[in-house]
Parts: structure tokens; sequence; C-alpha cells
């Protein structure tokens, strides 16, 4: 048995927009349910559609673009901010 050497390949960093890119954003939600979400760990949807179990701070990360797009063409809510 012998040991092959391949020829050395150059590595190019794929930068993506799929659906990897929702883990670096905060994102919305009905605040209840996300409450609700990090004790009972039962998973809730973003408005933008990810699906996930919060569990970090929100603050650390910047707002999904797709979340405050569609959160900034919803109704008034009379003050009860749904982040």
């Amino acid at each position: 048995m012998s040991t092959k050497i391949l020829p050395e390949q150059e590595t190019i960093p794929q930068v993506s927009h799929g659906d990897g890119d929702h883990e670096r954003f905060a994102h919305y939600a009905d605040k209840h349910k996300i409450t609700e979400s990090m004790v009972t760990g039962t998973p809730i949807r973003a408005l933008c559609g990810k699906v996930w179990v919060p569990s970090r701070d929100p603050k650390k990360y910047p707002v999904c673009p797709e979340c405050k797009e569609i959160y900034e063409g919803l109704p008034e809510n009379n003050g009860d901010d749904s982040q």
C-alpha cells in the first residue's frame, strides 16, 4: 500500500446569502412566543420564516433585513413592541 499526495489546491471561502446567513442575525418574532420558547425549548418562526429556538442575546447581532422589512410593513400595534 502506498500513500498518494494530492496536488495543492487553492481554497476559496464561499460567502453565501442562503439559509446559513439566518444564524448571523437577530430575528423578529412575537415576544411572548420568544419567552415561552426559551423556557420550553419549543421552536418558533420569525417573521422571515426562520424556525429556531432562541438561546442567545439578540443585541449582539444585527437585525435580519427580511424581518425588519416585514415588521416595518405591519400596521401599528398600539405600542406593543413585538421584537
